[in-house]
């Protein structure tokens, strides 16, 4: 059985993309701060990813869903961590 490189590549972003996002939630959950974070970019994040999904077409494939709507799924979490950890911390400056 020959090994498919585009299939095994495929894996690198569907894990990276993901596991990165995952470790930029954590650390905003765990310190209760968004500090730094652009809502901006990470909401920007999750359309690119929507759209390279779409794109891609491969919707069945579980790397394009991962590396897609897995990780746009992520960015969102960051989206809304943030805006609640940044309303927190603007509560306690007043």
């Amino acid at each position: 059985m020959p090994i498919d490189i585009a299939s095994l590549a495929g894996w690198i972003p569907a894990l990276i993309f993901p596991l990165a996002t995952a470790m930029q939630l954590a650390t905003i959950l765990r310190r209760k701060s968004a500090d730094g974070v652009s809502i901006t970019a990470w909401s920007l994040f999750a359309l690119a990813n929507v759209s390279l999904y779409a794109y891609l077409g491969k919707y069945a494939e579980p790397q394009a869903i991962l590396s897609g709507l897995g990780t746009a799924a992520l960015n969102l979490a960051i989206v809304i961590a943030a805006w609640r950890f940044r309303a927190v911390s603007l509560d306690r400056r007043v």
